[in-house]
């Protein structure tokens, strides 16, 4: 197929097998499992590894594709998971619409189409919808889901207005079509030849090579400004290919808006359960995080958190246990609740915890970040929900966790390990490949260590909120010890190497920031880590990025996983960095204006690639917890609340900067600093208590207001930070 689409004419076939890398996003409902995507060129592909709905237009006899016209996309408000493609071509434009409904109606995918004239004079157009043999996920995916082809080995037109697709998918246009036409591949299936003039087919079409093609053709004549509406539905599900509720499709365009309008509004719903105040320099952070947040509800399947819905459609721990803490923070907790509900029975007798799992059950591969990171579910659902049935339900699995965690540690605290050439890896868990870049062979990475330390801590948490005073001393005590030997090897390990930086693995003395960041968040580390050590593995992680960024250093990839340094930077009081970084990453969505990234991002936008999922909903949980770290995040050492740590004091102009209703482990907390006449002024409102209280740290190089009221009472900035009770309402900064 390759080979003929790079011999036709470019726009006969989609761009993936023309020989460039095609994008896309997720067209979905929130945990339905099953999922459409929607090309940048305007194709719309039925279901995960089903065929697509392409769009063609004929003008004065010449076919019309998406390489002859000006593209470009949106989103519905510029944040829900409703994705356009609009053509502009000679005198006339094509809107391309897609979205996915549930709940009272079966899951159904509508593809929505609004041909209008731009032009001072009549134009008649023929539009056709054509089925076609081809995924969006394009020829170069071959993980899980292998993309390119999807086969159409035969259709039937049906008299009662349905387009069954042989294997699995069925299509019934809105209106009605004024000539349906199909054909086997050898026979010509192109759309040139689809589409040549008086064609016609009969009901029936089989191909045995599986590329036989399809097409509702409408002949449209509008009068200047006057725009027509033409559509489909089709079932997400094989279990109701014929289940159509199309009342009210006797006026298309009216029937689209009030299902579109349905669908927004409960989107609306779930992502407007907080919201974000930053000014338009702040560029799209808010609807970037509102689309990311849809990302992950439509990736999911029932109470399966999952990266993705085709390359990645499992769900690890890692990638859930991320996610749920973004979930948690954007009011869905309850999601998190529920993953864990799912995940605790699948922990091993002997309290392993498997790195991932699917309907069938769970891997048994070994990689031992799991342990650390389904305590942390555990601790952080309870956190957030407050559901102690739920937490004492778990807690054999955590018990379980732990006890594993001690007999892998152990095995490295042997007398073999008191070796001079093997003290630097004293005390770790032992090696599995767990961090993706260690495929090729097991590594000691820290990014087990530091996930598995958080799980001690989180396993203390949980013992003491069950009252088992005597589990909690033991898991402290195993806390400390192998605290103090994760930064004597941190220590070692960079003499050993001779780095000045935090090692991704123990063994190998490689660099890696992007995995040392889970040693500050979650892990909560930064004042733990080597101080020196850890100023040089974000300094040289700086010089790195902005070697990359402005074009001194060669590079062909990266992954969007790096978003994490945005929070690390912002925990670092870098934030400048940290906003710099930011805006790197966000020119990197593509298309930008569908606010997501794929798991590969390429420097040559066109070069063909692997990208993994697109989006990638773990990525889209690493942009949602740093974006928040902007804004909000929890202090490790004090449990205070850290506000407004990465946000500039030229952004405080105006309406300032704030938030509504982000939940913490303490409350909803809604705040609000702004300039005004004579300062700044920060007001909270009540519903949030961190013991720690709350704490503006006040940009490097810039002097802080000498003038502090808190509620009316007189403080002051210590060591560039302002420290506040909780419970204060309004602060004045003069």
């Amino acid at each position: 197929m390759l080979a003929v689409a790079r011999e036709s004419r470019r726009g006969l076939y989609p761009r993936g097998f023309a020989g460039e890398q095609p994008y896309w996003t997720l067209v979905g409902v929130d945990g339905g499992g099953e999922s459409g995507l929607m090309g940048e060129d305007g194709a719309i592909e039925l279901r995960r590894g089903g065929p697509s709905i392409e769009p063609f237009v004929l003008d004065n006899g010449r076919l019309v594709t998406w390489a002859d016209v000006n593209i470009t996309q949106s989103l519905a408000d510029g944040d829900l998971p409703i994705p356009s493609v609009t053509w502009e071509g000679d005198g006339w434009t094509l809107k391309t619409t897609a979205f996915a409904e549930g709940g009272r109606r079966p899951p159904s995918i509508y593809g929505r189409y609004d041909l209008t004239n731009i032009s001072d004079r009549p134009r008649t157009l023929t539009l056709a919808l054509a089925a076609r043999p081809f995924q969006v996920n394009g020829p170069s995916q071959f993980l899980t889901t292998p993309g390119g082809v999807a086969p159409i080995e035969g259709m039937t037109w049906q008299t009662h207005g349905v387009l069954p697709l042989v294997g699995g998918a069925a299509v019934r246009p809105i209106v009605a079509p004024d000539r349906y036409v199909a054909s086997t591949f050898d026979a010509g299936s192109d759309p040139q030849s689809l589409l040549a003039s008086g064609r016609t087919s009969g009901r029936t079409v089989v191909d045995p090579t599986g590329l036989a093609s399809g097409a509702f053709v409408y002949e449209v004549t509008l009068a200047p400004g006057e725009t027509r509406t033409f559509g489909f539905m089709s079932p997400l599900t094989r279990s109701h290919l014929y289940a159509y509720d199309t009342q009210g499709a006797d006026d298309p365009a009216a029937f689209f808006s009030a299902r579109q309008a349905e669908t927004a509004a409960q989107w609306r719903e779930k992502l407007d359960r907080f919201d974000i105040t930053l000014p338009p320099a702040a560029g799209p952070v808010e609807a970037v995080m509102k689309a990311s947040l849809a990302h992950m509800l439509m990736s999911r399947q029932g109470p399966i958190l999952q990266p993705g819905t085709r390359s990645y459609n499992r769900s690890w721990i890692r990638d859930g246990a991320m996610m749920a803490e973004g979930l948690n923070r954007l009011g869905h907790a309850d999601l998190s609740a529920d993953y864990l509900r799912w995940f605790a029975p699948l922990v091993f007798e002997n309290g392993k915890v498997p790195c991932c799992a699917d309907s069938r059950g769970a891997d048994p591969v070994p990689e031992n970040d799991s342990h650390g990171e389904f305590v942390f579910l555990a601790a952080e659902a309870y956190r957030y929900t407050g559901d102690r049935e739920l937490l004492r339900s778990v807690w054999p699995q955590v018990q379980g966790a732990i006890r594993y965690m001690d007999e892998l540690r152990g095995s490295t605290r042997t007398a073999e390990f008191e070796a001079a050439d093997k003290r630097h890896l004293y005390g770790l868990l032992p090696p599995t490949i767990s961090h993706e870049g260690y495929s090729d062979r097991p590594a000691y990475s820290y990014w087990d260590d530091f996930w598995g330390l958080r799980g001690y801590g989180d396993a203390v948490f949980i013992a003491e909120t069950l009252g088992d005073a005597q589990a909690a001393a033991r898991f402290r005590a195993s806390e400390a010890q192998f605290k103090a030997d994760i930064m004597a090897s941190i220590i070692a390990t960079a003499r050993a190497h001779g780095i000045d930086w935090i090692a991704g693995a123990a063994d190998r003395g490689d660099f890696d920031a992007t995995s040392t960041t889970i040693a500050l968040s979650p892990g909560g580390l930064v004042d733990d880590l080597p101080r020196e050590l850890l100023t040089g593995t974000f300094d040289k992680w700086w010089e790195n990025f902005t070697a990359r960024q402005e074009n001194r250093q060669g590079w062909k990839d990266y992954t969007p996983y790096e978003l994490r340094n945005v929070g690390a930077m912002v925990r670092l009081g870098r934030r400048d960095e940290a906003l710099r970084a930011l805006d790197f990453y966000f020119a990197d969505m593509r298309p930008r204006a569908w606010n997501g990234w794929a798991e590969v991002v390429g420097r040559d936008e066109r070069e063909p690639r692997f990208i993994g999922d697109m989006p990638h909903a773990w990525i889209s949980s690493d942009y949602i917890r740093s974006a928040l770290d902007l804004l909000v995040y929890e202090r490790d050492s004090d449990h205070a609340l850290v506000l407004a740590a990465g946000v500039p004091t030229a952004w405080l102009e105006g309406e300032g900067v704030g938030v509504r209703a982000v939940r913490t482990p303490y409350g909803s907390l809604t705040y609000r600093l702004r300039r005004d006449g004579r300062g700044f002024v920060l007001t909270l409102e009540p519903g949030v208590t961190p013991p720690g209280g709350f704490v503006i740290p006040w940009p490097k190089g810039e002097t802080p207001p000498a003038a502090v009221r808190i509620d009316g009472r007189a403080a002051a900035f210590t060591d560039g930070e302002l420290k506040i009770p909780a419970g204060a309402r309004r602060v004045e900064l003069r």
